[in-house]
């Protein structure tokens, strides 16, 4: 599985466990996948997102501007969420190709305004 690929299937999942409390990871996992195989880098996405998400959702929170993470639409947290994830605890792609990854992701399954404004959120990650 190519990487852009695992980023789109991760944001599927995470998507899916945004606010549901009865579906389970692993659930969210297979209607994703179907009967496609699993990548290691999918799975540190998925897992490291939901492991960490409280410690994400507070350093999002910290660089909203006029935003608070629950009035944000679904798929803009969740893009952030995993882009945040890669930046502040993989360190293993640039950080331009996270912003990158990121802006493809929002036009993908976002619209124009949302990849503009996870470009403005998460350039203030890179900044630091």
């Amino acid at each position: 599985m190519k990487r852009h690929d695992a980023r789109e299937k991760a944001v599927q999942v995470l998507f899916q466990l945004d606010n549901t409390i009865d579906l389970t990871l692993q659930e969210a996992i297979g209607h994703v996948l179907e009967e496609e195989e699993s990548d290691l880098f999918f799975e540190q996405l998925v897992h490291g997102v939901t492991e960490n998400q409280q410690e994400i959702d507070d350093q999002l929170t910290k660089n909203l501007e006029n935003w608070s993470l629950g009035r944000l639409p679904k798929i803009e947290r969740t893009i952030l969420r995993m882009a945040v994830y890669e930046l502040q605890y993989m360190q293993d792609a640039p950080s331009r190709v996270v912003l990158n990854e990121a802006i493809e992701l929002c036009k993908t399954f976002g619209d124009e305004k949302s990849s503009k404004f996870v470009n403005g959120v998460l350039s203030k990650f890179t900044e630091q």
